[in-house]
C-alpha cells in the first residue's frame, strides 16, 4: 500500500464502516463493543461522536484512528480497505494522515513545547530545520507564539492542550481525532479550545472526529453521531453551530 496516494472516486466518503464488528475476549468472557456499524464521514467534516460509557464510541475512534482493527466488517480509508492492511501499514497510515488529541495531554514533561510539538516530526525522519519551522508554525496557529521553550510545568491546562494541538496538526493531517479533548479544562478554557478545534476545521478542511460526553462542547460539531450498546442509535446534523453562533455580532 502506497499511504501517499490511497485510491478513491472524488465523491466517496473519506472514510467508511461498513457492518463493523469488535469483539474483545473469548468465548463467555467475550465482550462484543461494536455490533455492526455503518458510518460515512465526509472530508472536512467536524463530528461529535456520543453515548454512554460502554456504548462503543472510544472503540470507533481507536479503529477508524488505526490503533486497533475490526474483528469483522469493513473500514475505507480514501477508498483502502483498512481492516486488510497489516500492522506496520496501518502504523504509516495513521502517522501520515491522522492527528490525536487526548484528554490528558500527553505532553512529555521535561520537554519544551516546541519539543514536544516536533516528535512527530522525528519520527518521520525530518531534518532539526525542518521541524523547528513547521513547530514553530504549529504553535502559531494555536495561539502560542512565544511559549516554544516553556515545559509543560510551566503552561496552564488550557495552554497544555493547546501544544497538544499543535503536535496534533504539525504534520498536517487528513483528520484530527480528539478524545474528550475538554475533559480536564474549565469552561473558559473548554471553550477556547472547541472554538480553537472549530477554526482549524473550518480554516484548514481538517476532517476533525470528536469523542465527547458534553452536549456543550458536542454543538460546535456540525454532526452528533450516538451511540448505544455498540450500534449507532442516532445520526444528526446541526444546522447552526455553537462555533457559528460565537461569529455572529452581538
Amino acid at each position: 500500500m502506497s499511504v501517499a496516494a490511497p485510491a478513491a472516486t472524488a465523491d466517496a466518503p473519506l472514510i467508511r464502516l461498513r457492518g463493523v464488528t469488535k469483539v474483545y475476549g473469548e468465548g463467555a468472557l467475550a465482550f462484543q463493543a461494536l455490533r455492526g456499524v455503518d458510518l460515512d464521514i465526509a472530508r472536512g467534516e467536524f463530528v461529535a461522536i456520543m453515548g454512554p460509557s460502554g456504548s462503543g464510541k472510544s472503540t470507533a475512534m481507536n479503529l477508524i484512528g488505526c490503533l486497533d482493527r475490526p474483528s469483522a466488517g469493513a473500514y475505507l480509508f480514501q477508498g483502502v480497505h483498512v481492516e486488510a492492511l497489516a500492522r506496520d501499514e496501518r502504523a504509516r497510515l495513521r502517522r501520515r494522515f491522522f492527528g490525536f488529541v487526548f484528554q490528558g495531554f500527553n505532553l512529555l514533561a521535561r520537554t519544551t513545547a516546541q519539543e514536544n510539538v516536533e516528535l512527530p516530526l522525528l519520527y518521520r525522519g525530518a531534518s532539526a530545520a525542518e521541524r523547528h519551522a513547521a513547530a514553530a508554525r504549529a504553535l502559531d496557529a494555536v495561539g502560542l507564539k512565544g511559549w516554544e521553550h516553556h515545559t509543560p510545568g510551566e503552561l496552564s491546562g488550557g495552554q497544555q492542550q493547546r501544544v497538544a494541538i499543535a503536535r496534533a496538526i504539525v504534520t498536517e493531517p487528513a483528520v484530527l481525532l480528539a478524545d474528550e479533548p475538554t475533559g480536564n479544562l474549565d469552561t473558559q478554557r473548554s471553550v477556547e479550545i472547541m472554538e480553537l478545534i472549530a477554526r482549524l476545521n473550518r480554516e484548514r478542511g481538517i476532517t476533525v472526529i470528536m469523542v465527547t460526553h458534553e452536549p456543550d462542547m458536542a454543538a460546535y460539531a456540525r454532526r452528533v453521531v450516538r451511540f448505544v450498546d455498540g450500534v449507532v442509535e442516532s445520526d444528526r446534523h446541526h444546522a447552526h453551530t455553537a462555533a457559528a453562533a460565537a461569529q455572529e455580532p452581538a
